[in-house]
C-alpha cells in the first residue's frame, strides 16, 4: 500500500505564493526596463550632443542595456532575498493561530472541553474566529455535561421501580408473597411508572430535535386555556388548591397544534399544583404582547430559589433532589413544555421572587397575525 502523501501546509503555501509574487514583479521590472530604458536614454543623449552614429547609438544602447540589467538583477537579488526573509516571518506569524486552533480542535476532539485559544491580535477574522472556538467549545462542554447527567438521572429514575419489581419477582419465588391479583396489580403500576418515563424521554427528544409532526391551526387563546382549566379542574379541587383564569387576550388566535399545547399547558398546572399548599392559589392567564400572546400560569406555592432558576427547564432536574418521583414528579414535565413550545416557535421563563414566594410560568406564543382576532 502506498504511502499517504504528505500535503503542503498552508504556511509553505502562503510563502510560496509570496515568492511567485516576488519573481513575477522582478521579471515584469526587467522587461519594461530593458524595453523602455535604451531608447529614452538615447534620445535624451541626442537632445543634449545633437545627432549621433548608428554605430555609437549602438554601443550606448548596449552599455545602457548592461548598466541597468547588471543593476537591477542585483536590486531585485537583494529586494527578493529582503522580501523572502519578511515573508517568511510573516507567513510563520500567520500560521501560528491556525496551528493554535488546529490543535485545540484535536484536544475538544479527544474529549478536552476546556482547551480555549486565545486572541492572537493577527485580525479581526482570526479574532472572531478563536471567539466563536471557545463558544463552540463551551457548548460542547455544556451539551456533555447534561449528556452525562441525563443518563445518570435516568439511570436513578429507572432503578428504583426495577428494583420494586425484582422484589416482588423474588418475593413470590420464594413465597413470601402470593401470586394473586393485589400483587400483580402493583407489578403493573411499577412497569407503568417505566413506561411513562420512557414515553416522556422520547417526547422532549422528539421537540427537542424538531421530530414532531405538529398539526398547526388557528386557535382562540380563551379555548386553550377554559379546555386546560377544565382537564385540571378535578385535581385542584381535590387537593384544595384555587384555580382561577384570566382572559386578557382570550379574542386572540394563535396558530399552534392544540393536542401539544394542551400538554405543555398541562405540565404547567400539574407542576403549579403540586408545588402549592392546600388552600393556595393557581391563576392561569394570557395578555396580548407585541411578539404576540403570552400564557401565564402563577402559584402561590414553594417558590424558586434564584439559583435554581436557569435550571428547571432541564431534564429530571428537582430543586429539591430528596422528592421522590411519586411526590416530585419525573423531573421532565418542564422539559417537555419547553421543547413543545419552542417547536412553536415561541418560549417559555420561569419567574420566582424567591423559595415560599410562588413561582411563575411565562409561556409566549407568536401570533396568527398583529391585527386578527376571533370574532
Amino acid at each position: 500500500m502506498r504511502a499517504a502523501k504528505r500535503r503542503t501546509g498552508f504556511g509553505a503555501r502562503l510563502f510560496l505564493a509570496q515568492v511567485l509574487v516576488i519573481l513575477a514583479g522582478g521579471v515584469t521590472l526587467l522587461v519594461v526596463a530593458l524595453g523602455l530604458a535604451p531608447g529614452m536614454f538615447r534620445r535624451h543623449v541626442e537632445n543634449t550632443v545633437g545627432p549621433i552614429t548608428s554605430e555609437m547609438a549602438a554601443h550606448l544602447d548596449m552599455a545602457f542595456s548592461q548598466a541597468i540589467l547588471l543593476s537591477l538583477a542585483v536590486a531585485i537579488a537583494v529586494a527578493t532575498l529582503t522580501a523572502l526573509a519578511v515573508g517568511w516571518f510573516v507567513s510563520r506569524r500567520a500560521v501560528r493561530p491556525l496551528r493554535e486552533l488546529a490543535e485545540a480542535a484535536g484536544a475538544v476532539a479527544s474529549g478536552d472541553y476546556t482547551v480555549r485559544v486565545p486572541r492572537s491580535g493577527y485580525g479581526a477574522e482570526l479574532d472572531s474566529l478563536a471567539d466563536a472556538f471557545g463558544q463552540m467549545a463551551s457548548s460542547i462542554a455544556r451539551t456533555e455535561k447534561s449528556r452525562a447527567e441525563v443518563l445518570r438521572d435516568l439511570s436513578h429514575e429507572l432503578r428504583t421501580p426495577l428494583s420494586t419489581v425484582r422484589g416482588y419477582h423474588e418475593a413470590i419465588a420464594d413465597g413470601i408473597l402470593p401470586a394473586d391479583r393485589a400483587t400483580f396489580e402493583r407489578i403493573d403500576t411499577e412497569i407503568s411508572r417505566v413506561e411513562r418515563l420512557v414515553d416522556d424521554v422520547g417526547r422532549v427528544s422528539s421537540a427537542e430535535e424538531r421530530g414532531l409532526d405538529l398539526h398547526v391551526s388557528d386557535v382562540v387563546v380563551r379555548d386553550l386555556l377554559r379546555v386546560a382549566a377544565r382537564a385540571e379542574a378535578l385535581a385542584f379541587e381535590a387537593k384544595g388548591v384555587h384555580l382561577t383564569l384570566g382572559l386578557d387576550a382570550s379574542a386572540r388566535l394563535v396558530a399552534v397544534d392544540t393536542d401539544r399545547m394542551q400538554e405543555v399547558l398541562a405540565n404547567l398546572l400539574e407542576n403549579a399544583l403540586r408545588h402549592t399548599p392546600a388552600g393556595g392559589q393557581v391563576e392561569l392567564s394570557a395578555r396580548s404582547v407585541a411578539q404576540g400572546v403570552v400564557i401565564t400560569v402563577k402559584d402561590s406555592g414553594d417558590g424558586i430559589a434564584a439559583e435554581y432558576l436557569p435550571r428547571v427547564f432541564e431534564r429530571f432536574f428537582r430543586v429539591d433532589d430528596g422528592r421522590s418521583r411519586g411526590a416530585g414528579g419525573s423531573g421532565i414535565g418542564l422539559a417537555i413544555a419547553r421543547a413543545l413550545t419552542e417547536a412553536h416557535g415561541g418560549h417559555i421563563r420561569a419567574e420566582s421572587a424567591g423559595a415560599g414566594k410562588g413561582a411563575s410560568f411565562v409561556v409566549t406564543l407568536p401570533a396568527r397575525g398583529p391585527d386578527r382576532k376571533c370574532q
